[in-house]
């Protein structure tokens, strides 16, 4: 397999990360409003695990390090199986959750509790599990992209809403919703092979490609049961008859769900070769920084803040201050 071994490559392929979970989402704007949320959600999650499974296939089994992807599966316990198939359900509980904060609550309040608390627990977590990087800037970084992600949403909330919402009911679905979020990386590392001093990984755990595609496998097992759930009975918003993915669904929408699957895919096989060597506190919270890149297509390609207050522009403009400043210091933390 391939295993990224340079500081400076893996932190780039954290920006890879940052581009691809901050862009997936424009997958949802392509689909028209009959097309909701929870359609797409199955194509979505066919997506990610075809990424998964390409990686595997390629860099998973070339090269002359680790293991093959195949031989990688056979030997590892069922117990890291299942460590990373759960990875792949707690994530899938996180983004129905999310989303739905946002259809209930608006971004302004769904984003910097859901997304935020996410990254705290994903920080504090990852860093107890594999303390690699300074404590001072990784926290000093945490503090910075928090605080961005608060000025994100202060710029949201000065957008005139349209219709009612249900603030508490979203407070309450947001908050757990950060919690998943903070913990299924968590999981996926938890199942990955470590390297001794010769650069053998550790026999019993998965390498960083297959530890993805079970991860992908919880995704997609755990939507047969999540997924029907919010269809049958949605946070907001009338219920989804499933029979609409066959009525409604085009090759077109349902191509549209699995690139979205497929971009987001990118970002976690990228964040998890790069925790390999940056350490996982350090990957998950640049990656977390994807909020700035999903803030940029909202602000000059969709234009979200046409409609905005005057003065909202200042909020912007502290959030990719302290956005900038949060990733500086992750990106060094490692040489330090």
């Amino acid at each position: 397999m391939v295993i990224i071994e340079s500081y400076p490559l893996a932190i780039f392929l954290t920006f890879i990360v940052m581009l691809a979970w901050g862009s997936w989402a424009n997958t949802l704007k392509l689909c028209p409003p009959q097309w909701r949320f929870q359609l797409l959600y199955w194509d979505y999650a066919v997506g990610v695990l075809l990424f998964a499974l390409i990686m595997a296939l390629t860099m998973g089994s070339m090269g002359d390090q680790g293991r093959s992807f195949f031989d990688d599966v056979k030997q590892a316990q069922p117990m890291v199986l299942l460590l990373a198939l759960l990875g792949g359900l707690v994530f899938n509980c996180y983004n129905i959750l999310l989303v739905s904060g946002l259809d209930i609550a608006g971004m302004a309040v769904a984003f910097p509790i859901g997304v935020g608390l996410a990254l705290v627990v994903g920080v504090i977590t990852n860093y107890i599990a594999e303390p690699k990087g300074h404590p001072a800037y990784i926290f000093g970084g945490l503090a910075c992209i928090a605080l961005a992600i608060i000025f994100d949403a202060v710029a949201y909330s000065r957008i005139p809403s349209q219709g009612t919402r249900n603030t508490k009911k979203g407070i309450l679905v947001s908050l757990a919703s950060g919690v998943f979020g903070g913990l299924f990386y968590y999981l996926v590392a938890a199942s990955m092979a470590g390297t001794n001093e010769a650069g053998v990984l550790e026999a019993g755990k998965l390498g960083p490609y297959a530890a993805v595609v079970f991860f992908a496998l919880g995704l997609v097992l755990s939507n047969f049961v999540l997924n029907v759930i919010v269809m049958k009975r949605p946070f907001a918003g009338e219920p989804v008859p499933l029979g609409d993915y066959f009525r409604k669904g085009t090759p077109k929408l349902h191509a549209i769900g699995i690139l979205g699957g497929m971009i987001w895919c990118v970002g976690m096989s990228f964040s998890i070769l790069a925790g390999k060597t940056a350490g996982q506190a350090i990957a998950y919270g640049l990656g977390q920084a994807c909020t700035m890149v999903a803030a940029i297509w909202g602000i000059f390609i969709w234009r979200e803040f046409r409609q905005a207050r005057p003065g909202t522009t200042r909020f912007l403009a502290l959030m990719f201050v302290f956005y900038l400043l949060g990733i500086y210091l992750l990106s060094t933390a490692g040489a330090h």
